[in-house]
């Protein structure tokens, strides 16, 4: 299925690696726990997202499933689903048509309610019949996908939590009264904010496994060919696309690779040592910080195309999953340059 309207396409996005960088290795291994992006508008944040999802390989769901589930590994899960949403009795993967398309990106309001991102129980049919029925929420549309929270300061902090929730753990619980259904819930969480508009509690930005901080391109040059390509891509945005393909076509083809390697992928016991010294010397509380640098350190290897971390992959995912857990005094800013940080806290120290 394609898209009707063309996408800016991803590759040809100018600047922001680090933003760009920290999107790919989500997808490639979204047990990192999202993403949250800080910066000011107008950074191709949102371009970014729905430009990845739109190079990524279609998906195979089962046609009108509002959980997005896999027909090869989640057809009991199909089966309970469509029970307790509709009352149909799924007797054999013969009856339910199969259908391809594009990754979502499903969009979080920022008035979104708890009832909307989790989904409800209807207690009165459960009451008068004994049965479950359920209004799947919008984490059953993000499985499988991405979920997209702009301004994710603004919401509330248990929608956040909820969110944290089920990006860690890939499963959605709806509870009331009692009684709970599970579905998978499965995606790439990717959360942006402006922190003039205030900040998120430490425990919530922790949970993050990654965070990035962007900023507008200060390059003449490279604020001069955003506009040129930006223009070439309204006039034409089918013709741009096609001059981009070729390098679409080959991230993508890198980003699947990275996820079919990244089970082989190994760090040798030395480079654990690296990561521990790195988060005690820049005061990182808990142990989520060391097991996050792990993950994406294992993660930028794949993407590497490699099955062993070096001391250049803890580097470069401690600069990306640690500036937002350091221990932080009053009005300290999240700071950009984790090596430059950890040189400076290590010399006060020896002071």
């Amino acid at each position: 299925m394609k898209n009707s309207k063309p996408i800016y396409p991803f590759a040809a996005i100018v600047g922001q690696e680090k933003m760009k960088l920290g999107l790919i290795l989500n997808i490639i291994n979204p047990t990192l726990s999202g993403v949250l992006i800080r910066g000011e508008k107008g950074t191709a944040k949102s371009t970014a997202v729905r430009a990845l999802a739109d190079i990524l390989p279609e998906i195979e769901v089962f046609e009108n499933d509002p959980f997005q589930l896999a027909p090869m590994d989640e057809f009991d899960v199909y089966i309970e689903c469509m029970h307790t949403v509709y009352g149909k009795e799924i007797l054999g993967r013969d009856q339910v048509k199969k259908v391809k398309r594009k990754v979502r990106v499903i969009e979080l309001p920022v008035g979104a309610t708890e009832d909307r991102v989790v989904g409800t129980l209807d207690m009165e049919h459960a009451l008068r019949k004994g049965e479950k029925r359920v209004e799947p929420g919008l984490l059953a549309a993000a499985h499988r996908g991405i979920l997209y929270v702009d301004e994710v300061n603004l919401l509330d902090d248990h929608v956040v939590d909820v969110l944290l929730d089920s990006a860690a753990m890939g499963v959605n619980t709806i509870e009331r009264e009692g009684i709970s259904f599970s579905h998978p819930a499965r995606f790439t969480l990717v959360g942006t904010m402006n922190p003039e508009e205030g900040e998120l509690r430490p425990q919530l930005l922790d949970r993050f496994g990654l965070c990035i901080n962007i900023e507008g391109i200060q390059s003449v040059e490279e604020r001069v060919t955003i506009m040129e390509r930006r223009v070439a891509f309204d006039q034409d945005p089918e013709g741009f696309v096609c001059q981009w393909a070729a390098e679409s076509e080959a991230l993508a083809k890198r980003i699947l690779h990275a996820q079919a390697i990244l089970p082989k992928v190994e760090a040798e016991k030395g480079l654990l040592y690296e990561i521990s010294r790195y988060c005690l010397d820049v005061g990182v509380d808990g142990h989520r910080g060391d097991i996050i640098v792990l993950k994406t350190a294992k993660t930028l290897a794949a993407y590497e195309g490699r099955i062993r971390v070096t001391s250049e992959d803890i580097q470069t995912a401690a600069e990306l999953a640690l500036p937002h857990r350091i221990r932080r005094r009053p009005l300290m800013e999240i700071p950009d340059n984790i090596k430059e940080f950890r040189q400076k806290r290590m010399k006060e120290e020896r002071q």
